[in-house]
Formats: structure tokens, C-alpha cells, sequence
């Protein structure tokens, strides 16, 4: 099985490209949504136990967590170490669970995957990427982000040029659905005839 590592900055289009793999048929890991259960559960107390009044009545409150660690290196840090050993346990039991189903090509969903060394665990990395312009504007337009906190997300990521030039294949989303379901057949044509990298 060929595992792909699908990322990209905040704003891309990541998550829909992610959606229009599984429509393609492929199993594919949500590392986001991986955390979202996480925080709702299994590590609900060693964060509260590390960053008190962030997990009230055993669920972490993101707001209250991501104020406290966003701007503290340190305490990013320590959070990583919560996390990142229970996340490992569930990607694992996804690749278990994709082989068993004779899946050719499985994805990977990950937001920093440069950031993390992830693409050392992959045997090809996808970037989806669209113009600065279209990313700032999806971004704003959810209304749910400010212009500082954007910058500060943004800051935390590696720059789009720089995840283009190191990817195996770009996505760009600027035009729409149509033309990504037709990159995305083109990169799985090619992947199952490539080698197994990972590390």
C-alpha cells in the first residue's frame, strides 16, 4: 500500500481535497479530526492535568487551551507530548485497518506535516495550494479567524512556496472542484507504480 501525505497551509483547500479523495475511494486519515476525539476524550485529563481549567467536565475547551499555548513555545511543546504519542496509536490503526482492506493507496491528512517530519513517514507528499489572495479571503471569510491570529497560524507554518518545491505533486484549488478530482485521478494513477519510501 502507498500511503500519501496530503498537507497544506491553513485557507488551501486541504480538507476538500481530502473529501474529494474519499469520494475517489480511498481510505483517508484526518489527523485534525483525529485530535477533535482526542481532546473529546482519551486525552481530556492529561491536559487538564498539564494545563488547568482547559478540559472542564472532561473535554478540552480549544479556545481556552489554544490561548495558552499559542504564544509559549514551552508549553506547545509539552502539549505535542500529550498528543502526539495517542495520535501515532491511531494513525497506526488506520494503516492496520486500510492494508486489511486491500487498499491500494491510503492519505494522510496533515496539517504540519513538513513542520513534524511527517513526510518521513509517507512514501509521497501532495501540498494543495492556491494564491495568498484566495487563501486570506477563505480564511476571513469564516468569520470565525482575526487578521493577528491568522498571522500567527501562518508564522507556525512552513511558506507555501517552500512546501511546493519540496512535494511530489501539487493541488491547486483556485478553480474550482472539476479540475482537483482530475488531479487527483492523475496522482493515483502515478502513485501505484511508485516505490514505498517510507521510513
Amino acid at each position: 500500500m502507498i500511503v500519501l501525505g496530503l498537507t497544506g497551509s491553513i485557507g488551501m483547500g486541504k480538507s476538500t481535497t481530502a473529501k474529494l479523495f474519499a469520494e475517489a475511494g480511498v481510505p483517508v486519515y484526518d489527523a485534525d479530526a483525529a485530535v477533535h476525539q482526542l481532546y473529546e476524550g482519551e486525552a481530556a485529563p492529561a491536559i487538564e492535568a498539564a494545563f488547568p481549567g482547559t478540559a472542564p467536565g472532561g473535554k478540552v475547551d480549544r479556545q481556552k487551551l489554544s490561548a495558552r499555548v499559542v504564544h509559549d513555545p514551552a508549553a506547545m511543546k509539552q502539549l505535542e507530548q500529550i498528543v502526539h504519542p495517542m495520535l501515532g496509536a491511531s494513525r497506526q490503526k488506520f494503516f492496520r485497518d486500510a492494508e486489511q482492506s486491500g487498499a491500494p493507496v491510503a492519505v494522510v491528512d496533515v496539517p504540519l506535516l513538513y513542520e513534524t517530519g511527517g513526510e518521513r513517514r509517507v512514501d509521497a507528499v501532495v501540498v494543495v495550494t492556491t494564491s495568498a489572495e484566495n487563501q486570506r479571503a477563505r480564511i476571513m471569510e469564516r468569520g470565525t479567524m482575526t487578521s493577528e491570529a491568522l498571522d500567527a497560524i501562518l508564522a507556525r507554518q512552513l511558506p507555501d512556496a517552500e512546501k511546493r518545491k519540496r512535494a511530489d505533486f501539487v493541488v491547486d484549488t483556485s478553480h474550482g472542484l472539476d479540475p482537483v478530482r482530475a488531479q487527483i485521478r492523475d496522482i493515483l494513477q502515478q502513485v501505484v507504480k511508485m516505490p514505498q519510501r517510507r521510513s
